[in-house]
């Protein structure tokens, strides 16, 4: 074998779905064989989805979850599968799943558990032990998952020792800004530091609170990037190995040579029969490398994130409040390249306060997006909690208080129409005001979905500014240049209480 044909398949897992998630990974093998695909690699817990959390105490979640790699096995011949699934033994497992010509020949056990940000591994798993080399021929293959290439030395480091030529590491490793950064520079750092070959695959799609990226790359024994799938997309991403050129990178590095003479005693070798070679043509040329910037990919990161927690849970269409402002301008013109014009509702909710600028920048807006839109005065709510309150509001000065009682009365009129109609509530609050308590609790912070909570004010100009340079430049002007302001009092502006967002 002098070239070796790896297959990425860069997957949108539910967690859960496990109908939906074998049918992707069914499709991946046919794809990855219809290409003469020697290794299709499938992303950490692919079968079940990831982070599948609680539901891994229930048993029959488990067993469902180990069916579906058993199902595969007939796909399975003629190529190599790794596929992430829970391993049941005397505890749980995030395992790799090693299936080879129509047999289950292996299991690999996630060695390093995360238990930092937004991970919570050790809470459902126990750590594996040992490494699992693949040889076929003269090619020996490592599978490692996530985390256990993500630190120096540890279960990859054993793996070169042992001899690996390329190293699968499929993973669940969610995105923020910027993270493609270090993703590159650490893989880099792994495969000259080991003289391999990194094959890294990557789950794409939102989950809850998490996105996935995908980002899915196979790495030369250099450090260089060879090939590369699109971000927050389903890929096959094929790409032929020149084994010759791994061997020799290894020629101009020493240090290989010192290591190779103790071998760990953890690594598991399986030796594999080859399978009769694959008649297969030429893959075309690969693409360079991408080139990544920040925003857009934020862009695309918050419209998958929304567009999948919208479908992934049972929703068809969105409601928020437009007040006039940035922040729910963006969220509008997301919510519409997310999820299509049609699906997305935006209510004008005028108060005694609210400027005719307010109203009119709304409508502009969503009749640039083509959202429908509804308007309801909250002054009779306003008015009649006002009426309410007046005996136990005798004496003191308007305020806080009645300030928030208008956020509320349209929070309570937003979840009337998204429990009557079954339509989403999106929050439209950012980072920047969550963060200093510049929000109403059971106000402007109700709904379903706060898909701005990671993103500061200042990023929030930056992605509208963004968006209007590609198409129809949805977000009026006026939206963008005029003093951010919440309308709660007579000539209110943010800065009244805030320092500035700068």
């Amino acid at each position: 074998m002098s070239k070796l044909r790896l297959a990425l398949a860069q997957m949108n897992a539910t967690v859960g779905d496990f109908a939906a998630n074998a049918a992707r990974i069914r499709a991946g093998i046919e794809d990855a064989r219809k290409h003469g695909a020697d290794i299709v690699a499938f992303p950490e817990l692919a079968v079940c989805g990831y982070p599948p959390e609680d539901l891994l105490l229930k048993p029959a979640f488990v067993d469902d979850n180990r069916k579906a790699i058993e199902d595969l096995l007939p796909l399975t011949k003629g190529i190599m599968a790794v596929v992430g699934f829970v391993d049941r033994r005397i505890d749980l497992y995030n395992a790799a799943a090693i299936l080879y010509d129509g047999e289950w020949v292996g299991t690999y056990r996630k060695q390093r558990l995360p238990n930092y940000g937004v991970f919570d591994e050790l809470r459902y798993f126990k750590a594996g032990r040992g490494e699992m080399l693949l040889t076929i021929g003269e090619l020996r293959v490592g599978v490692s998952i996530c985390e256990d290439i993500w630190v120096p030395g540890g279960p990859v480091a054993r793996l070169a020792r042992a001899g690996a030529d390329v190293i699968v590491n499929i993973n669940a490793s969610p995105y923020h800004r910027g993270k493609w950064r270090s993703r590159h520079s650490m893989l880099s750092t792994r495969a000259t530091d080991h003289g391999v070959a990194i094959a890294y695959v990557n789950q794409v799609g939102g989950q809850d609170e998490l996105v996935f990226d995908g980002d899915s790359m196979v790495i030369g024994p250099d450090g260089r990037v060879l090939a590369e799938s699109p971000l927050f997309v389903e890929d096959l991403l094929l790409y032929d190995l020149e084994l010759e050129e791994v061997f020799r990178a290894r020629l101009h590095d020493p240090r290989r040579r010192h290591s190779l003479s103790s071998a760990p005693k953890s690594v598991q070798c399986l030796e594999l029969t080859p399978t009769p070679p694959h008649d297969r043509t030429d893959l075309p040329p690969s693409k360079p490398p991408r080139d990544h910037a920040d925003i857009p990919e934020l862009y695309a990161a918050l419209e998958l994130g929304l567009r999948d927690y919208v479908h992934k849970n049972g929703f068809s269409k969105v409601v928020l409040g437009l007040s006039g402002g940035v922040d729910s301008a963006l969220v509008a013109t997301l919510a519409a390249d997310a999820i299509g014009t049609d699906n997305v509702v935006g209510v004008l909710l005028p108060s005694r306060y609210s400027s005719a600028g307010s109203i009119n920048d709304s409508m502009e807006l969503a009749g640039r997006l083509g959202i429908r839109t509804e308007q309801m005065s909250i002054d009779a709510v306003f008015n009649t909690a006002l009426e309410t309150l007046a005996p136990i509001f005798e004496g003191t000065d308007p305020g806080i208080a009645e300030e928030n009682l208008q956020a509320r009365a349209r929070g309570v009129l937003l979840m009337a129409l998204s429990n009557k109609f079954g339509w989403l509530l999106l929050t439209t609050g950012n980072k920047s005001e969550l963060a200093t308590g510049y929000a109403t609790l059971y106000g402007d912070m109700a709904g379903g979905f706060a898909l701005l909570k990671d993103v500061s004010k200042l990023l929030v100009y930056e992605l509208c500014r963004w968006r209007n340079e590609q198409a129809d430049s949805p977000i009026p002007d006026i939206i963008l240049t005029k003093p951010p302001s919440a309308e709660l009092r007579p000539d209110q502006r943010d800065t009244d209480s805030l320092p500035p967002y700068e």
